[in-house]
């Protein structure tokens, strides 16, 4: 390999070895230099994802990515004797400890990265773990870091520039941004989701490498975050079921159905809330004409069954430019709203109407399908149902999401070939004991 091209190392951040074997494998075969034994990976196979890796890749470096903290040298040890060549270790642990895992590895034969995860100052540590006999350091983004959008760059190119180490990089890159990590003096470019979830990883590789070695992003439409502007645009990207299991199994509405012309019809925007009572249509009315273009009107009304909302109100709110709305009560009209194309979510459809009695209130913290709703909580819906999304939350979970949908890509593909869900995530391995 030139001395001049970085290094392309691939983390295996997977919980089941036999994935992670073939992914390492398509990997290779695309490019990849180095390969990681991630953190999951370990701690789920222990060290023998390790070993199992060295004997599949014999002229392959091999890390193990151990971010010890402490015991440094009998961790380095174990993992060098069961195939690494480089394990990593916390920079903010002890410099004993760092001392000690450099010199279990000069023994065994392991050289020793020290992770930057979650340090004060990069650029002092990396002087210190040079004095301390580190071979490298990585500045280290963390997976939960990466979904509020935190960007790397700027830190890279400082501490590039002052390190007497060289220096790897990971966090969310792909091949849109290895470029430009490279650019700004990285020797070893660690990607893993961009390959590893993607349906054919020895193409994804391939875009990476190319990346690398030409200095020229190679556009990718998944495997990127989204900023805090991009709110809308990300979670367009993904289904209802996404988002949820982003949430961590939480804010479905329900009893809440979708009412749609088109099943591939998605609802997202900012709630603007109403409280109102059965029956009473005024202010869910009075709420379009308060409602910004790309607002989801969101109504409480008890799960009523008098209709409340019909084809007049979804013209106006469809000329409003609103994205949607959605009853926990009764609408009716419904042909009609499906024909005009407006997202409508109802418990209940009812021929009838109430009255405009002006009852109730807009922009005030309601419950709808059994969820918590406030002004401005992000509102996503298609045909499974719809989610809730606390507004300070929003960005992190759009990004989330996204990284739900993109691992079920990779399962999908997985499945295609022959597999099936069960064998994919060994399922009966994984079920809860006692």
């Amino acid at each position: 390999m030139p001395a001049d091209r970085p290094v392309l190392q691939v983390a295996l951040d997977f919980e089941n070895l036999h994935r992670a074997l073939q992914a390492a494998k398509e990997a290779v075969e695309g490019g990849a230099d180095w390969v990681e034994a991630g953190t999951p990976l370990i701690k789920s196979e222990g060290l023998n994802a390790v070993r199992e890796l060295k004997k599949a890749f014999r002229d392959k470096r091999v890390v193990a990515d151990m971010k010890i903290m402490d015991t440094g040298s009998f961790e380095v040890e174990i993992a060098a004797k069961a195939g690494a060549d480089l394990v990593t270790v916390l920079g903010a642990s002890d410099d004993d400890t760092i001392a000690d895992a450099v010199r279990g590895g000069e023994k065994y034969g392991a050289q020793v990265v020290v992770d930057l995860l979650a340090v004060a100052d990069p650029i002092a540590r990396a002087k210190r773990a040079h004095e301390l006999g580190a071979a490298y350091v990585c500045l280290h983004i963390g997976i939960d870091q990466q979904m509020r959008g935190v960007d790397p760059f700027e830190a890279l190119r400082e501490l590039c520039k002052a390190s007497p180490l060289p220096v790897a990089v990971a966090g969310g890159l792909n091949s849109e941004t290895a470029a430009k990590a490279a650019e700004a003096g990285a020797r070893v470019v660690i990607v893993g989701g961009a390959i590893t979830k993607a349906e054919k990883i020895t193409e994804a590789t391939r875009n990476v490498r190319k990346a690398l070695d030409t200095l020229t992003p190679v556009k990718t439409e998944l495997f990127r975050k989204y900023g805090a502007t991009e709110i809308r645009e990300a979670f367009l990207k993904v289904s209802a079921p996404n988002v949820t299991d982003a949430l961590q199994r939480k804010g479905a509405m329900h009893g809440i159905l979708p009412h749609l012309k088109d099943f591939r019809t998605k609802m997202v925007g900012p709630a603007l809330t109403v409280r109102t009572m059965d029956g009473d249509w005024a202010k869910p009315v009075e709420a379009i004409d308060r409602a910004q273009p790309g607002d989801v009107i969101v109504v409480d009304a008890g799960g009523g069954h008098t209709g409340m909302w019909g084809e007049l109100a979804s013209w106006s709110a469809h000329g409003r430019g609103l994205a949607g709305v959605v009853i926990d009560g009764a609408a009716r009209d419904i042909d009609s709203i499906m024909d005009l194309g407006f997202p409508l979510f109802s418990r209940n459809i009812a021929p009838d109407a109430g009255e405009a009695k002006g009852h109730g209130e807009i922009g005030v913290e309601i419950v709808c399908g059994g969820q918590k709703v406030r002004p401005g909580d992000w509102v996503v819906g298609d045909a499974s149902g719809v989610v809730v999304v606390p507004r300070e939350r929003a960005q992190e979970i759009a990004n989330r999401a996204l990284d739900v949908l993109e691992h079920e890509n990779r399962v999908r593909e997985e499945i295609k070939r022959g597999s099936t869900l069960s064998s994919v995530q060994k399922l009966e391995r994984w079920e809860k004991v006692g």
